[in-house]
């Protein structure tokens, strides 16, 4: 797998990386057995970097690639988005407050 280091002294990730949306929002019923069994094919194929967001549930998805990578963690970089959160309507509010970063990255 190629790697790409991220900034200047930054970690080094896999070129391809795997985004997790899809394992628990969005697209229906999701199935977490079949998620992880997928996150750690990705991972025996070299893949180490993982997209995930907080409105992916909330932090749903950030728990289910928590209990995927158990044991391997050390193989992995998550990135996750916040700033976005998904209303009981269904819409969408931007807050990008101190307040929400400090909310956002404690539920993460």
């Amino acid at each position: 797998m190629k790697t790409r280091k991220l900034g200047l002294g930054g970690p080094e990730v896999s070129a391809v990386g795997l985004g997790c949306m899809g394992m628990s929002a969005f697209y229906g019923a999701a199935d977490e057995a079949q998620s992880i069994a997928v996150i750690h094919r990705a991972l025996d194929l070299g893949v180490t970097l993982f997209d995930t967001a907080e409105m992916y549930g909330p932090h749903t998805n950030e728990v289910l690639l928590g209990k995927a990578l158990k044991g391997r963690r050390n193989e992995a970089f998550i990135a996750t988005k916040f700033g976005i959160n998904r209303q009981p309507d269904g819409s969408a509010v931007t807050d990008g407050s101190p307040a929400n970063v400090r909310r956002a990255v404690e539920g993460s």
